[in-house]
């Protein structure tokens, strides 16, 4: 249970700041010129979507990859969730929602989810590497 909670954390804590400087902070005004976000974002939903992913990933983690080295592990977990985060995060908005352009929605956020994972990944992987 510690070693789930850890994978959890280690998804949630990086995942809120990366998210917040990201999407409100330093590319604010490019999302706003897509015309994509409602002016007032609803940051408990964030936390809550941000929350289940963790715990989802987590036990996917510990049951798929466990006991890897990190580097392996990491690069595994990536290789699954990258793509289909991807697929929901950018692909499936972009496809749905009103835009200026979803063609510039689709870029920055894939940008944004690789450089998520990258971050996470490894994180995970360590709570779960193989040790001593």
């Amino acid at each position: 249970m510690k070693k789930l909670l850890l994978a959890v954390l280690a998804y949630v804590l990086p995942t809120f700041p990366l998210g917040y400087f990201w999407h409100l902070k330093a590319f604010a005004g490019y999302y706003q010129s897509l015309e994509v976000y409602r002016a007032e974002v609803l940051i408990p939903f964030g936390l809550l979507s941000m929350l289940i992913q963790g715990i989802v990933w987590a036990v996917l983690y510990r049951r798929l990859f466990a006991g890897q080295p990190v580097l392996s592990g990491a690069l595994r977990f990536a290789a699954l969730a990258l793509p289909l985060a991807w697929s929901f995060m950018a692909l499936a908005v972009s496809a749905k929602h009103r835009m200026t352009s979803p063609h510039a929605y689709l870029g920055i956020e894939t940008a944004f989810v690789t450089l998520h994972y990258v971050i996470v990944s490894p994180l995970i992987a360590t709570v779960y590497r193989k040790g001593p």
